[in-house]
């Protein structure tokens, strides 16, 4: 393992891009979730895209969740782009993906979060 991890985080379309590139694990989960928290924690309506991770442990899970809760407390949400089959099968067999909404691009993420956002956008 010990595949390096990047976080970039990014505007589109005035919504929060965060994308995630490598392994995220207990010895890389901390740069993560220090990025989702502090979007998370300003209200904004945040994407994260996990088509670049090469694997996540229960540790990534976790970050996922504790985000998706903090920007829901903080009148934001979090969802995320899972085109991976392996990765979404996790995400899927855990049960996040009841908590986070997932989206097979950043595209149909940016156009549902839009939606969920302004319902006359439909």
């Amino acid at each position: 393992m010990n595949e390096r991890l990047t976080v970039e985080v990014r505007r589109e379309r005035g919504f929060v891009v965060v994308a995630v590139t490598g392994e995220i694990d207990i010895s890389t989960v901390s740069q993560l979730r220090e990025s989702l928290f502090e979007q998370a924690d300003n209200g904004s309506d945040v994407i994260v895209d996990l088509d670049q991770i090469s694997f996540i442990d229960s540790a990534g899970l976790g970050a996922l969740v504790g985000a998706s809760r903090r920007a829901e407390a903080s009148g934001g949400s979090l969802h995320a782009v899972c085109g991976q089959p392996h990765t979404k099968k996790l995400l899927w067999l855990t049960g996040v993906d009841r908590r986070i909404p997932l989206e097979e691009s950043l595209e149909q993420a940016l156009s549902s979060v839009a939606s969920s956002r302004d319902p006359s956008a439909n």
